[in-house]
């Protein structure tokens, strides 16, 4: 497998020949001018740098590797182990970083792992950023530091602690009524750093009774690592028993969550955010953003509160940007991740577990009826395959021309929005493939109109 380099990171898999993918040898040079980057780039007094990683089989490998590299680059390391993504972003901010590096490959099976880089607010790289570390690294345009120079490495083991104090602390985050509700909750931990931090968490916001489903955090993923329905029979056979109230599942890296109800059957990803967010503007109403491809439910519900909303290109750090410049006070995307910034502007399925729970508390609702009182949407996702030679950019600009009397967004791919639907187009960064995500009342129209989209493609190609 390719090494693959991207606004998400560098990531690939471990093992093989050089150039095969995440090879010690591309670890220590990406680490490298990730620091070479930090150095010309930091004007903070700060010369440390946190660093964090999930649950899998290499990870301990990996730290190793980069923990050594920033030393021999000359900054400190505060290394703070197995943590989720979520708790290094806070770890940068607050240890008064001048960055951080998290080892995951978020969702990604076990073969894989990846370097995501942060800056000093504890926020991945922007585009340009990445890929001024990239051509640092191509052009080993970095100097280690002499002897005397040489950083030193601290542990600190009190992130995951100090990480749900914060969320505790949050104002709609209610701790007694949690705790008065007597909730029964499973999680599955996918056996990485979810499988610790979840329960923790629970058993500090009240909860007595945790059905813990592969929590021990030992790397060998019990299933494939991605929270959709097809990988989470598991737990969906747990909650069909009764056993449990709802059901949470993380991803490695415990940056998206996933939610099971009470009859075994999915809450839908998409509606993680959209029922969270609900929540949060009851109480404090304000405007919203998710990127382009996320449910129009998000929408709906911050119009009905009477808020405003805005769509980012795709890619968390595309989000957190617009919800800067429109100072939403929640966001996120589709894949159940959530950006709360009145703790910090990254996805955190902490605070997403946290405020689900209050809500169920406080409006004494099963799961599956606050689903029945969310908008009604179904996403179809689709892809169609062209020939190399094909441009795809025409393509999509032919479409945009097609349908220029609807509804047209394209600062990413093309997105039109009818009615009562959309559909966005994306080409793929990597082979000759426009994504088709499609949005509807129900699946059966939803793929309906994917497939007429697919049939304009296929006459302009």
């Amino acid at each position: 497998m390719a090494l693959i380099k991207s606004i998400s990171g560098i990531r690939g898999t471990i093992g093989g020949n050089l150039g095969e993918g995440l090879s010690g040898v591309d670890v220590v040079k990406f680490t490298a001018a990730y620091a070479a980057f930090i150095r010309k780039n930091y004007k903070g007094e700060s010369n440390s740098i946190v660093v964090g990683r999930d649950g899998r089989l290499s990870g301990k490998m990996v730290s190793h590797l980069v923990c050594g590299t920033l030393m021999a680059m000359g900054f400190d390391v505060i290394n703070i182990g197995m943590a989720s993504t979520p708790t290094t972003e806070l770890a940068v901010t607050g240890e008064n970083a001048a960055g951080g590096i998290i080892i995951t490959a978020s969702h990604n099976p076990v073969q894989w792992n990846a370097l995501k880089l942060l800056n000093h607010n504890g926020e991945f790289l922007n585009d340009k950023e990445g890929k001024e570390v990239i051509r640092i690294a191509e052009n080993d345009e970095y100097t280690f530091a002499d002897v005397m120079e040489l950083g030193k490495e601290y542990k600190n083991d009190t992130w995951d602690a100090r990480h749900i104090e914060m969320v505790k602390a949050l104002p709609l985050v209610d701790v007694k009524a949690i705790a008065e509700a007597d909730f029964t909750v499973a999680v599955d931990g996918i056996n990485s750093v979810g499988g610790r931090v979840i329960p923790a968490l629970l058993k500090s916001l009240g909860v007595k009774n945790i059905i813990e489903l592969n929590c021990e955090a030992t790397g060998k993923f019990a299933h494939t690592p991605e929270p959709i329905p097809a990988n989470l029979t598991q737990i969906a056979e747990v909650m069909k028993s009764g056993r449990a109230d709802v059901g949470f599942v993380v991803d490695p890296d415990v940056d998206r969550l996933a939610i099971v109800m009470e009859n075994g059957e999915m809450f839908v990803e998409e509606n993680t955010l959209i029922a969270i967010a609900d929540y949060v503007l009851e109480h404090t109403p304000g405007s919203t953003v998710s990127n382009l491809s996320s449910s129009r439910g998000l929408r709906d519900v911050t119009l009905a509160r009477g808020g405003s909303y805005e769509a980012a290109a795709v890619g968390e750090v595309n989000v957190v940007t617009k919800m800067k410049e429109t100072g939403a006070i929640i966001g996120g995307e589709g894949n159940g991740g959530i950006i709360y910034p009145e703790i910090h502007y990254g996805r955190d399925a902490l605070v997403g577990v946290a405020l689900f729970l209050t809500l169920m508390a406080k409006r004494a609702m099963k799961v599956t009826e606050i689903k029945a009182a969310l908008p009604k949407y179904e996403i179809a996702k689709n892809k169609i395959e062209l020939t190399p030679e094909i441009d795809v950019d025409a393509i999509l600009e032919a479409v945009k021309k097609k349908y220029a009397d609807e509804e047209i967004n394209d600062i990413d791919g093309v997105k039109i929005d009818f009615k009562d639907s959309w559909v966005h187009l994306r080409k793929s960064n990597t082979e000759p493939i426009i994504r088709i995500y499609s949005e509807a009342a129900t699946m059966a129209e939803a793929d309906a109109l994917a497939e007429s989209i697919k049939k304009v493609i296929e006459s302009l190609a």
